[in-house]
C-alpha cells in the first residue's frame, strides 16, 4: 500500500539544477527505507559519499596549493560533514522530495539532520551514475562553491566556539530550546533560543530563525557568543 502511494521522478526529474535521463536512478535516491525494503537511497548514499569525498579533495588540493595536509583536512571535514549536507540538502530542496510513509513523515522524518544529509549524498550518487564524474564534479563545485572560500571552512563552527568557551569558564554549557516552528512542512521556519547559565546572576540567551534547525542553532549560538565576548 506504501508502494502505491509514491511519488516519481518521471514527472519532475530535474532536482537542484540538474536534469536526470535515468529517473528510476532518483526514484531510487529520493525513497526512504520506511517506503521500500531494498529500493532505497541507502545504496547511493554510500557511493554518493565517495563521490563527494574525491571531488572535494580534489578541488582542495587545486584551490589551495601551499596549504599542509593538517589545514586541507579541516576544510575538507566542514565540507563533507552532516551538517553541511544536510544544510545544502535543505537550501536545494532535496530534502522535501525525500518519499517516505505518512507515519514517517509525520514522525518529521524529512526534518532529521542525519537523514537530509544521507539523501543529499545519495542524489549524488545517483547523478553520477546518471551523468558520469563530470556531472557530478560540476554539481558539486556549483553548490558548494560559497563554501570553499578562502577562511571559511578552517573556522569552527559557532556552536563549538561557544561551548569552548563555556567549558574554559567551568560555566554551564549551551542548550537550545525550539521556540516556534512555523511554515509548512516542505518551507518551515525554526526559532531557536541558545541559553547559557551561570555567567553572573541570570542566564544569558539568545534567539535566531532559520529553514532549518541546524542553522538556526548556529545563528542563535554566534548570536550568543559575540553577547558573550563582546565581539562584533
Amino acid at each position: 500500500m506504501a508502494k502505491s502511494q509514491k511519488k516519481t521522478a518521471a514527472a519532475n526529474p530535474e532536482i537542484a539544477g540538474y536534469e536526470f535521463q535515468r529517473t528510476s536512478l532518483l526514484d531510487e535516491a529520493l525513497t526512504h527505507p520506511s517506503l521500500s525494503g531494498s529500493h532505497n537511497y541507502q545504496r547511493f548514499e554510500f557511493l554518493g559519499d565517495r563521490v563527494l569525498g574525491l571531488v572535494i579533495a580534489t578541488w582542495l588540493l587545486e584551490e589551495y596549493p601551499k596549504e599542509a595536509e593538517g589545514e586541507l583536512n579541516r576544510r575538507f571535514t566542514a565540507l563533507v560533514r552532516r551538517e553541511t549536507l544536510a544544510e545544502l540538502s535543505v537550501k536545494l530542496g532535496i530534502a522535501e522530495r525525500l518519499q517516505v510513509t505518512p507515519g514517517a513523515e509525520a514522525e518529521g522524518t524529512k526534518t532529521k539532520e542525519a537523514i537530509q544529509a544521507d539523501v543529499c549524498e545519495s542524489v549524488i550518487g545517483a547523478l553520477y551514475l546518471d551523468g558520469g564524474f563530470s556531472a557530478a564534479d560540476s554539481f558539486i563545485r556549483k553548490h558548494w562553491k560559497p563554501l570553499i572560500g578562502v577562511g571559511v571552512a578552517v573556522h569552527k563552527d559557532n556552536k563549538t566556539l561557544l561551548q569552548e568557551w563555556c567549558q574554559a569558564r567551568a560555566v554551564t554549557l549551551p542548550r537550545y530550546i525550539e521556540i516556534e516552528r512555523s511554515g509548512p512542512d516542505h518551507d518551515p521556519i525554526f526559532v531557536i533560543e541558545a541559553v547559557v547559565g551561570g555567567v553572573g546572576d541570570d542566564p544569558v540567551t539568545a534567539r535566531a530563525s532559520g529553514p532549518a534547525k541546524r542553522l538556526a542553532e548556529q545563528m542563535a549560538a554566534e548570536s550568543l557568543y559575540k553577547k558573550l565576548t563582546g565581539e562584533k
